[in-house]
């Protein structure tokens, strides 16, 4: 038997995690009793027994709380473990270790199970087994004998679980059958039963398959012996069509041959009138030529071509010559433009010196005017006069720097003044204001301590006034506790609780014979039952046979009208599915033709969306053509905006030439003016009559060639843009062709056929609509007739059953004959309700003696409860007297010192007014003190501040200065100036170089064209010359063609070619129809290898065969189930009653030696089996109840009994299943098994425990 003997905790619950707080339980034989005071740990011992044999932590925890928390413990980790020693079933020892952790993330906290061994001795040494190579809860199962369901629920139930024998139905039936371990054997159970029913409906399935698979292997054999014959059909057509296509051979070599000669014929024809046609075309152009040349050559052809060799060298020398003139013009105009582009650039350099120049005169007198303004302020001599040299503005940096310091040091010297000042009256406030504090602190302490003291005053006198009534209310005590006593002795004397008890025995007995009889007359019910059983099953069979004749019936009346209007009958499943056979094979040919013309369809869609997207790109590029031209002329007349562009051009190249040179001419004109003694203008002559006319003139000059770069700049851009503007449109010329080809040919063209083609859709999508339509209602048929196949094959099935059904009827016919039953049913069970009434009558008389028992205990026990409660009141009282002389002095004591307190707190309050007083003043005067320091700072400050922006600004200018002169702008302006009137020299030298080569250039182009014009006449006359060679040659091979087209006989060949075609075309119509009925057997081949091939025909005898096999083997194996099934059933059923039985034995015997009260005899377990058929299997489910007997009613405990009653049925429940189920097991743990119990049961049960 096992036993556990040692167990020590470490980091569960309020067990601590150190190894100091390890505890160590040494558990002794027979009893070991864990007292202690509330959360010392005894329920947690418990906990740890049954989660180290089951792995079962206790209700409501998932392991975190079980754990000792890490907030306690002030920890991230905390372990817990639990070991065990026990002797398992045999004897031997064994240690189990089960390892926890807890780590706190958080706000939450993470557990986690580590691994397990378990020790066992083997041979003298520690064999080791971890959870990571078996088990544990299973290897504890083992060693103690016991099912975890037991282990739970009855030896290490939990005190919050304790009373579950008391719980609802559902919860108490699951517990029982863990604990009889019924589960696993209910299932096997179900299982076996649902495999069976299973089965059972697949033999159905199978013979209802078979009867198909038949008739698809009869159609299949039906098709195959079609096949052949049109095979044999299908061979001799062949031989026929190889005949015809024997005749048709020759005759279409023929044919062939006459066809050459004829085509051949036809080309000499067509060359011959092309030939003419040709000619006169050539005669015609050779006219044309011969009248546009001017002087046509009388000489030799080779004379000819010499005279043209040599005006091509003349040419060609001449465009050598131009191009080199070209090459020299384009370096002269490659330096004109970088000169003028270096000039533009030194003219706007020259202008950004000329500002420098102009901003640094301009600082230096806002430089002197500033010293002057800051000098005057500050009073300092010999800054009166400006401009100031450079000892000067060094003079004035030092004396101002010098100022500067000495203010900001009498601006510091005052501030420390003040400073000094406002620490005093600081150290002055500090003093009264520490006093002041000290006596507030006092006051406010004194006053605690009145408030305290006259509270404890108060609570003593209250407590005084109370015990001036304490004696009277003694003497009362005494006067009620005698008057108690003497009433419950009465009573107690009164009661004849005997005599009832020994009445309840009788009546008892008497019950006992009364619910024999009725159980008798049960069994004799349940006999005459039997007949009684067959009669009601052959009504259930004629009900059975009225419901199915009624099944078919409204079969019939559901798809009569459907069928007969579909068939023109009312058809049987095998004319039915012939019907629809045929409709399919209909289906079938128009879906071939809507499948041909869909895919016409498809193919005219995809050329439609291929011409549309022809056409969508087309237009696309038209578009991008259009914008690419807008983009570039802005507008769509590109003709005339290039025109406008050239004209443009010219323009701007002709200012641009009249910039560049508008500079040299203003240089020139402005020299005249300045040096020559009596200056004149320029272009009229005219003298000016005083110096400011000629001085305006100048400086009109000037400005209007600072303007020229900039001018010539803008000019030269403008020229830019629009020749590059030029070049994209002279780009643009082929697409601009293009553009008009799309317009007026492509598109238009692919719309046209865009148009046909939808034309072309429209009609195959009627066709496809109308094919659909039809396929549409074929296939509405089949569906219809599809949907009444199912309801015809259950009708048959129905006329099957019926059948069977009125077979059986005759057989329970023949049972009944010849039965003859002397007594009735109604008679058995009107004794039987007699004798219930009479049993009915004795329980409430039993009943009612019980109440009488129960009432005057009760009675007897209420006045033992007031006897008590009157005797503790008068033990408080006296206790209370006692403490009167006390209290009476604590209170002269507590009046003397408030009286003391009072007069301390007066004192106190009278010298804090002269304090506050001395405070207020000293607090004005330190804020007088520090508006005048601020306000003397304030002024300091912008004073010096505004000192130092103007110093500021005199730096800027000087630092200004200073730069312009350190970087010698002014020599590098003079340079600037020299360089530009050299390349101004430059710029003259190449417009003359530009003149020059033009003029060559237009010299050269003139000699050019004249060559060329005289090259073009000798071109026309070898044209001319080559031309009539080739019409000669043409007259020769017109000739030619004539001469062999004469040799042939084109008449006779167009008759024989008449006679072989219609030969051909009689043998041709006679092959057509061979090959039709050819093309017809192999069509109904096909289309019986495709039947064949269907999944119901194809190897149909094979699946017959499979099928027969597959029920006849499911039939034999439910048999078996079915015999299996009913031997572990009973087998079950025996065991749950012997269990039972001697379960409810053991709790009789533990209640009667127990239970001291007189209202329940007894109580039990009772399992009330529910049998519900179904199928001819039964599922037995048993529902469990706990029932109190009184007399022979058994009524249920539940909601019916006390809460000490509900507590010792739980215990005694526990120990009957622990003396049960826990045979190798000498564990049973009971936590706080005294609760709710009186004296008197808490000794019954303790000496029952002892037996």
């Amino acid at each position: 038997m096992s036993k556990i003997e040692k167990m020590s905790i470490l980091g569960v619950r309020s067990f601590g995690v150190e190894d100091k707080d390890k505890q160590v339980i040494t558990f002794f034989t027979p009893l070991t009793i864990l007292v202690g005071p509330n959360g010392a740990g005894k329920t947690t011992i418990i906990e740890c027994l049954k989660y180290i044999t089951t792995g079962d932590f206790p209700p409501g925890s998932k392991g975190n709380t079980f754990v000792h928390d890490p907030k306690v413990a002030h920890e991230t980790d905390v372990r817990a473990q639990i070991r065990l020693q026990l002797r398992d079933v045999n004897g031997e020892i064994v240690a189990v270790q089960r390892s926890m952790v807890c780590t706190q993330k958080g706000k939450k906290t993470e557990f986690k199970t580590l691994e397990g061994v378990i020790t066992r001795m083997k041979h003298g040494e520690k064999v080791s087994l971890s959870t990571k190579c078996a088990e544990m809860d299973k290897e504890m199962i083992s060693a103690l004998g016991v099912s975890t369901a037991v282990l739970n629920n009855v030896i290490f139930c939990h005190q919050e679980d304790s009373n579950w024998p008391l719980s609802e139905g559902r919860q108490l039936k699951i517990k029982f059958d863990e604990i009889f371990s019924a589960t696993r054997y209910i299932k096997a159970l179900e299982t076996l039963r649902q495999v069976r029913l299973k089965q059972a409906q697949r033999v159905k399935e199978c013979q209802a398959e078979l009867k198909y698979l038949k008739q698809n292997k009869e159609k299949a054999r039906e098709i195959r012996d079609n096949l052949h014959s049109k095979e044999t059909q299908l061979s001799a057509s062949r031989e026929n069509v190889k005949s015809f296509e024997n005749q048709l051979e020759p005759l279409k070599s023929r044919l062939s041959d006459i066809q050459r000669n004829l085509n051949k014929v036809m080309k000499f024809d067509n060359d011959i009138k092309s030939l003419e046609s040709r000619k006169r075309t050539m005669e015609k152009d050779n006219q044309d030529l011969e009248e546009k040349i001017e002087k046509v050559f009388q000489g030799s052809d080779e004379e000819l071509n010499e005279m043209y060799h040599n005006h091509q060298r003349t040419v060609k020398e001449k465009e050598r010559k131009l191009n080199d003139y070209q090459r020299d013009l384009d370096r002269a105009v490659k330096d004109y433009q970088r000169f003028n582009r270096e000039k533009g650039e030194l003219l706007v350099q020259q202008g950004r010196l000329q500002m420098e120049a102009d901003q640094h005169q301009q600082h230096i007198r806002t430089r002197d005017s500033l010293i002057k303004a800051l000098a005057a302020q500050m009073e300092f001599d010999g800054f009166e006069r400006t401009p100031f040299n450079n000892r000067q503005t060094t003079s004035f940096q030092r004396l101002i720097k010098e100022r500067q310091e000495k203010d900001e040091a009498d601006l510091r010297q005052m501030l420390k003044e003040y400073l000094d000042k406002e620490i005093m009256k600081q150290r002055h406030i500090d003093e009264i204001r520490d006093k002041k504090t000290g006596l507030e602190r006092t006051i406010e302490l004194k006053i605690t301590m009145q408030s305290k003291k006259q509270a404890d005053l108060k609570n003593i006198k209250s407590e005084l006034q109370q015990l001036e009534g304490s004696s009277d209310r003694l003497q009362e005590l005494d006067e009620e506790l005698i008057k108690t006593e003497r009433e419950l002795d009465s009573i107690e004397r009164s009661c004849n609780v005997e005599s009832l008890k020994t009445e309840v025995l009788q009546l008892q007995n008497q019950r006992s014979e009364l619910d024999r009889t009725v159980r008798k007359l049960d069994q004799e019910m349940e006999q005459m039952n039997m007949h009684t059983k067959t009669r009601t099953e052959m009504d259930m069979l004629k009900k059975d046979k009225a419901e199915k004749d009624e099944h078919i019936r409204k079969i019939k009346s559901r798809h009569s009208d459907e069928l007969t209007s579909l068939l023109g009958h009312f058809p049987n499943k095998k004319q039915l599915e012939d019907w629809l056979y045929s409709k399919h094979k209909d289906i079938n040919q128009t879906r071939d033709k809507l499948a041909r013309l869909t895919k016409e369809l498809v193919s005219a869609e995809q050329n439609k969306n291929h011409m549309s997207n022809e056409l969508r790109k087309k237009e696309e590029q038209c578009g991008s053509y259009e914008e690419k031209v807008f983009d570039v002329c802005g507008s769509q007349d590109f003709d005339s905006d290039l025109t406008r562009l050239q004209d443009d051009i010219e323009k701007t190249s002709k200012q641009r030439a009249m910039l560049a040179g508008a500079t040299a001419v203003y240089t020139q004109f402005i020299t005249q003016l300045t040096e020559e003694n009596q200056p004149c203008c320029p272009v009229c002559q005219r003298i000016f009559p005083s110096e400011a006319e000629l001085q305006d003139v100048i400086n009109d000059m000037q400005s209007k060639l600072r303007l020229v770069p900039d001018k010539l700049k803008t000019a030269e851009t403008e020229l830019k843009r629009r020749e590059k503007r030029r070049d994209d449109m002279m780009e643009l010329k082929p697409m601009r062709q293009m553009l008009n080809e799309l317009k007026e040919k492509d598109i238009p063209d692919l719309r046209n056929k865009l148009a046909a083609i939808n034309r072309e859709i429209q009609r195959l999508k009627n066709d496809v609509e109308e094919q659909e339509t039809l396929i549409a209602t074929f296939m509405s048929e089949e569906e219809s007739a599809k949907a009444c196949l199912q309801d015809i094959s259950l009708m048959d099935r129905y006329q099957m059953e019926l059948r069977d059904v009125e077979r059986k009827i005759a057989q329970y016919a023949t049972k009944l004959q010849g039965v003859d039953l002397s007594r009735t049913v109604q008679q058995v069970n009107q004794e039987k309700q007699e004798k219930q009434h009479d049993l009915d009558n004795v329980s409430g008389r039993v009943e009612l003696i019980r109440k009488r028992i129960q009432d005057q205990q009760d009675q007897v026990q209420q006045l033992k409860s007031v006897t008590n409660e009157l005797r503790a009141e008068k033990l408080n009282i006296s206790g209370r007297l006692q403490r009167r002389q006390q209290l009476e002095e604590q209170n002269v004591e507590l009046a003397t010192e408030l009286q003391c307190l009072s007069r301390e707190v007066k004192e106190a309050r009278e010298q804090l007014p002269p304090l506050e007083a001395t405070l207020e003043k000293l607090q004005q005067e330190k804020h007088e003190i520090l508006e005048r320091k601020d306000s003397s700072n304030r002024a300091a400050q912008e004073k010096l501040n505004d000192i130092k922006e103007k110093v500021k600004k005199i730096t800027l200018f000087m630092r200004d200065i200073d730069k312009y002169v350190n970087d010698g702008r002014e020599e590098f302006k003079e340079q600037k100036d020299a360089e530009l009137q050299d390349l101004i020299s430059r710029l003259n030298d190449c417009e003359k170089q530009k003149e020059r080569i033009n003029r060559e250039m237009i010299t050269v182009r003139q000699d050019i064209d004249t060559q060329k014009i005289q090259e073009r006449c000798l071109q026309d006359n070898l044209t001319l010359r080559k031309r009539m060679e080739e019409l000669k040659k043409v007259e020769e091979e017109r000739n030619r063609l004539l001469k062999e087209m004469g040799q042939m006989n084109a008449m006779q060949l167009r008759n024989e070619y008449q006679e072989l075609e219609d030969k051909i075309e009689g043998l041709k119509r006679n092959h057509s129809l061979a090959l039709g009925r050819q093309k017809g057997y192999e069509d109904e081949i096909i289309r019986f290898k495709k039947e064949l091939r269907e999944p119901q025909y194809k190897d149909a005898e094979e699946k017959h065969r499979e099928m027969m096999i597959v029920m006849r083997t499911t039939e034999l194996a439910n048999k078996d189930l079915d015999i299996y099934y009913k031997t572990l059933d009973q087998a079950i059923m025996k065991f749950h009653s012997m269990k039972m039985e001697e379960i409810n034995k053991i709790i009789r015997d533990l209640w009667r030696s127990t239970y001291r009260g007189q209202d329940i005899e007894y109580i039990e377990i009772r399992s009330d089996a529910d049998e519900t058929v179904s199928a001819a299997d039964k599922r037995r489910t048993y529902n469990y109840r706990v029932v109190m007997i009184k007399g022979d009613t058994a009524l249920d405990m539940r909601g019916r009994c006390s809460a000490g009653q509900k507590v010792l049925a739980s215990l005694i429940i526990r120990l009957a299943l622990a003396e049960t189920f826990c045979l190798n097991c000498g564990i049973l743990a009971l936590d706080e098994p005294t609760t709710n119990l009186d004296r008197e049961n808490i000794e019954s049960l303790a000496h029952a425990l002892v037996e």
